[in-house]
C-alpha cells in the first residue's frame, strides 16, 4: 500500500523470512561463519540459538541458498513435537524419497541406502533443522545415530540445529551426553545495538529503492530500538506500521510524534511490546494467585489406604491406619484459569489472523474519507 506512495520497488519490512534482506550485523555474521565453518567441516553438529524473532530463519534460508550453489543437498526441517519414527518420515519426505509412515526400519533403510548413494556420487547432503527446541531427547539421539552412517570413514550426513534460547537447556540434559560431544560450534543470536537497529532499517529500505524519502529522524531510530530491544522481526512489525502510517497521512518525514501514535495503535490492538507485556505481567499474576488460591482450595479427605512408605513390618498396623490426603477438588480455580488462558491463545490467534484485512479496511475507508471531503 505504502510502497507506490514513497516510490519503493516492494515490501521491506515483511515478515516473512527472505534471505535477501539478510542483515550481517555482528552477531548474525558470527553465526554465518560458523555455520560455514561447520560445512567446511563436513561432520558434527553445529547449533545457533536465538531470541524470537532473532533472523535463525533467514539464516537457515541463506544457508540453504548458499549451499544450493555449492551443489550441497541441503534439506530444512520446521520441526515441532516429532517423535524419532515421525521426524525420519518428515526427513524423507523432505529429501524427496518414499516412505512408509509408523514404519521406523523401512525409514532407517531408504534414509541410509540414500546417503550413501549419494556420498559414493560425490555429494554431501546436510540438513538445516530450524526451531530444534521442539524436538524431544529421543529424536536428537536418533538424529546423531543417523549421523553416524559412514561412507570410507567419512559421515553421509551433517545437520545444522538452530533454536530459541531454550534449546540449550535440552542439550545440558544428561541423556544428550554423546549428543553434546559431537557438537563442534555453537553460537547465541542476540539482540542488535542501536547502531545496527539503525542500519538494519536502512540497510531493508535501500533494498527496495528507498530515496531518503520518507525521511526519519535520529530520535526515531532510537525510540524504534528501545521499544523493540534490537530484535529484528519486532523492528519489521514497528517500521512497517510507521511507513502506512506516513502514507495514510501522507507525510513525508517521520519522527517521534508518529512513532508515539503508532505506537498507541499498537497498544490499543494489543499487538505491540507495551501490549505484550502487560499481558504476560498479568498471566504471572493470575499464575501467582491460582498457586496460592490452589493450595487454599485442597479438599481434604480420610482415606483407609496403607502408608506405601510404611516399613515391612509396620504394614500390618498401617493397613488399618486411615490417612489424610489433599486432593484438588474439580473445576479449582487453577484449572479454570488454565483454561481461560488456553481460549485468550486461541482468540489471539484469530485476531492476529485478521489483522492485515483490518488494516487493508482502515486504509481503504480513510482514503475514501479524504475523497469525500476534497
Amino acid at each position: 500500500m505504502y510502497e507506490s506512495f514513497y516510490k519503493l520497488s516492494g515490501k521491506p519490512f515483511s515478515l516473512t523470512p527472505d534471505p535477501r534482506f539478510f542483515f550481517g550485523s555482528r552477531g548474525h555474521k558470527r553465526a554465518l561463519s560458523y555455520l560455514r565453518y561447520g560445512l567446511k567441516q563436513g561432520e558434527g553438529f553445529i547449533v545457533v540459538t536465538g531470541d524470537i524473532g532473532a533472523g535463525k530463519t533467514t539464516l537457515a534460508a541463506l544457508l540453504c541458498e548458499e549451499l544450493a550453489d555449492q551443489g550441497v543437498i541441503a534439506g530444512r526441517v520446521e520441526s515441532t513435537q516429532l517423535g524419532p519414527t515421525e521426524f525420519l518420515a518428515m526427513l524423507s519426505a523432505t529429501l524427496g524419497l518414499r516412505h512408509e509412515a509408523g514404519n521406523k526400519v523401512a525409514l532407517l533403510k531408504n534414509l541410509e541406502t540414500y546417503l550413501k548413494a549419494r556420498a559414493r556420487q560425490g555429494k554431501r547432503v546436510v540438513i538445516v533443522v530450524d526451531e530444534a527446541q521442539n524436538l524431544p531427547v529421543e529424536t536428537l539421539e536418533e538424529l546423531r545415530m543417523l549421523c553416524n552412517f559412514q561412507v570410507d570413514e567419512r559421515p553421509v550426513l551433517q545437520a545444522f540445529l538452530l533454536g530459541q534460547e531454550q534449546f540449550r537447556e535440552v542439550l545440558a540434559d544428561t541423556a544428550l551426553e554423546q549428543f553434546r560431544q559431537r557438537v563442534i560450534a555453537s553460537c547465541h543470536l542476540g539482540p542488535m545495538d542501536l547502531d545496527e537497529t539503525r542500519a538494519y532499517i536502512e540497510h531493508r529500505l535501500k533494498l527496495v529503492g528507498w530515496k531518503d524519502d520518507p525521511k526519519l529522524s535520529p530520535e526515531l531510530y532510537a525510540e524504534v530500538h528501545q521499544y523493540t530491544g534490537g530484535i529484528p522481526r519486532r523492528i519489521n512489525t514497528v517500521v512497517d506500521r510507521l511507513l502506512l502510517f506516513g502514507y495514510l497521512e501522507e507525510r513525508h518525514e517521520l519522527g517521534v510524534d508518529a512513532f508515539e501514535t503508532v505506537r498507541q495503535e499498537l497498544l490499543e490492538e494489543g499487538f505491540g511490546e507495551d501490549a505484550i507485556a502487560r499481558r504476560r505481567a498479568e498471566k504471572a499474576k493470575r499464575a501467582e494467585a491460582a498457586e496460592a488460591d490452589g493450595a487454599e482450595g485442597l479438599e481434604l479427605r480420610i482415606v483407609d489406604e496403607p502408608l506405601e512408605a510404611a516399613a515391612p513390618a509396620a504394614q500390618g498396623a498401617a493397613q488399618a491406619a486411615p490417612r489424610i490426603v489433599a486432593v484438588e477438588p474439580e473445576g479449582s480455580l487453577a484449572a479454570r484459569v488454565a483454561a481461560l488462558e488456553r481460549r485468550v491463545e486461541e482468540l489471539e490467534a484469530m485476531i492476529n489472523g485478521a489483522r492485515e484485512a483490518l488494516l487493508e479496511a482502515l486504509v481503504l475507508g480513510k482514503r475514501e474519507a479524504r475523497r469525500k471531503r476534497s
